[in-house]
């Protein structure tokens, strides 16, 4: 391998992660054949919303085509605040949903499942948010695909939502217009009156989840969960939680009014 190593930041879960050149470097787990199969996928069906995968190097580490542009939190989030841009952001969900809709896994995949998923409807993202979306000015793009696993189209879309709305009780990052931006979303992912009816109670199950999920990592000290716990994320997740669950009336009525 030639070429400078510059080390990469964004996300809760990266390390270790290097860019070289075009490419980025990451270390790889059983779920890497998977998740190159999935991305290849993508690629051949026209989704550019994702790296392309480009092997293995030979110290062992996947190798994926470096997307240029600004992560959207915290830096490009002002730009989410446009509703043509927050549009654009839950279009791309759509996209990626319709585009792996036809992808059939390897037999012998396997996922790296943090929480059961509601479903196998398709290999969802699990973590789609500002986090993990790549601004740029001609393609967005969603990045950090190690997650993937089975899932459902509307468990994928209330995760996302509870980020790109955001759906938060901290009062830093709190809107008065949530309802709205929801709709905003819906409307673009182009969501039937029935999906709307059915993902509403999905956006508190998702944040109580979550929570859940660190607080079982972090009383088993694993990394990064431990971490992340450590840093407030759990108190966060459980706090958004009961603001989405306390405002199902408000999101009902934003989403079907």
């Amino acid at each position: 391998m030639t070429g400078t190593e510059i080390p990469l930041s964004g996300g809760n879960m990266s390390s270790g992660v290097v860019r070289v050149g075009d490419t980025v470097r990451r270390p790889t787990g059983p779920w890497t054949p998977a998740v190159h199969a999935l991305l290849a996928h993508l690629h051949a069906v026209g989704f550019h919303g994702a790296p392309r995968p480009l092997g293995i190097d030979e110290r062992g580490r996947e190798v994926l085509t470096f997307i240029s542009g600004t992560v959207a939190w915290p830096a490009g989030f002002r730009q989410l605040n446009s509703d043509g841009q927050l549009r654009r952001a839950a279009r791309l969900i759509r996209d990626f949903h319709d585009a792996v809709a036809g992808f059939t896994p390897p037999p012998d995949a396997r996922w790296q499942v943090l929480m059961p998923a509601d479903g196998d409807e398709i290999i969802a993202h699990h973590d789609l948010a500002p986090w993990n979306l790549i601004i740029a000015d001609r393609e967005w793009a969603f990045i950090d695909w190690d997650v993937a696993a089975p899932g459902t189209r509307l468990g994928d879309l209330a995760y996302a939502m509870h980020g790109f709305a955001p759906l938060s009780a901290d009062p830093a990052h709190q809107r008065d217009d949530a309802g709205r931006r929801l709709r905003l979303i819906a409307d673009a992912y182009d969501l039937t009156e029935q999906q709307r009816l059915d993902i509403i109670p999905l956006l508190g199950r998702s944040a109580q989840a979550m929570y859940e999920f660190l607080a079982q990592q972090a009383a088993r000290g694993t990394q990064p969960w431990a971490r992340l716990w450590d840093e407030g994320h759990g108190d966060a997740w459980q706090a958004d939680a009961g603001y989405i669950i306390r405002r199902e009336d408000q999101w009902h009525q934003a989403l079907l009014g």
